[in-house]
């Protein structure tokens, strides 16, 4: 689980274009330079390098029910083993290896009608777990697909934003989760998620070959998914690529009604990667990335918004397995 080779990111401009497909992992590359005022053919050849250097990649994941947190404890030397088990589900979202209490955290999207499956009977009987903690979400503050670390301006973010080309979609459109039994996805609709799964970047041709349907139903079916909240694409990148090597976890425990001001504060910095608000003792989970160890000390001691906050547990991330619904290079058949 070590990081990426990053000799492929020269400088700024690659980090900003990194971060344009964060906001959108399908903006054209045309959008894109119109949006950072770079020459596109300049954006077009950087861009490219990174996708194809599979630094970073752009993926889509289809929504299956609502977001449960899961920290689980292992036997000793089975950390690893355990959040590749949990990685290697469908419906995890995210899976880390941690320092402190918990040795990995995992998000997986559950309908709670399946809830109790899951806690009783489906993590219990993963091989090498001691115990686990699960954590349902009630609400997301920040995700994964939201952030890009503070590398473009306002008018260049609504500039992908607003923007869009015919037939795309916003990168806000795609963010609220939908309700539970909103029902299965059609053959057509499936055969899209998967394409868009391995390279989220697919043209509509390609889109619609893969589906058996036509271009105009394809860029139709994936912009009415995203805008339900059914699917989501997103770029998938390693913190370090954009100067960010030091990542924690944040376990945050507050007086409730000072719940709002402690993730406004933390949803203003670009450390920041995900906040959700989840059940237990400590309300906030909060992922986040820092150029060093130093810039995490101060900010879990020196923050604005620890005046509110009761406690802050902090563990380090030892490896990452899974991101934004995204198998780690290595673990990928």
């Amino acid at each position: 689980m070590d990081a990426p080779h990053t000799g492929f990111v020269a400088d700024s401009l690659d980090r900003r274009i990194i971060s344009a497909l964060q906001i959108d992992g399908r903006a054209s590359w045309h959008a894109i330079a119109t949006a950072l005022g770079e020459p596109e053919r300049t954006v077009v050849r950087r861009g490219t390098r990174l996708l194809d250097s599979g630094l970073v990649r752009i993926g889509a994941m289809a929504v299956r029910g609502r977001s449960t947190v899961i920290g689980v404890r292992c036997a000793p030397g089975q950390a690893r083993v355990v959040a590749t088990a949990l990685a290697r589900r469908s419906d995890c979202a995210f899976a880390h290896v941690l320092t402190g209490t918990w040795d990995c955290v995992a998000e997986v999207q559950c309908p709670r009608d399946r809830l109790a499956g899951l806690v009783m009977d489906e993590l219990p009987g993963l091989p090498g777990v001691v115990r686990t903690l699960t954590l349902p979400v009630l609400r997301h503050v920040r995700t994964i697909r939201e952030w890009h670390a503070g590398l473009l301006t306002e008018a260049e973010i609504d500039a992908l934003t607003d923007g869009t080309p015919t037939g795309a979609v916003p990168a806000s459109a795609d963010v609220s989760p939908p309700l539970d039994g909103a029902g299965e996805l059609s053959r057509a609709d499936r055969l899209l998620v998967n394409a868009l799964a391995g390279d989220g970047r697919c043209t509509f041709d390609e889109l619609a070959r893969v589906a058996g349907v036509s271009e105009a139903t394809a860029r139709r079916r994936l912009g009415a998914l995203r805008r339900a909240g059914r699917v989501r694409v997103r770029a998938v990148i390693e913190p370090v690529l954009l100067g960010l090597p030091v990542e924690a976890v944040l376990w945050v425990r507050t007086v409730p009604s000072e719940v709002d001001a402690v993730t406004s504060g933390l949803a203003a910095s670009p450390h920041v990667r995900y906040v959700s608000f989840v059940t237990g003792e400590r309300q906030l989970l909060v992922l986040t990335a820092f150029p060093d160890e130093a810039a995490l000390h101060d900010f879990v001691t020196r923050s604005p918004w620890l005046r509110e906050a009761v406690s802050v547990d902090v563990s380090m991330v030892l490896g990452t397995v899974k991101r934004g619904g995204m198998l780690a290079p290595w673990l990928r058949d």
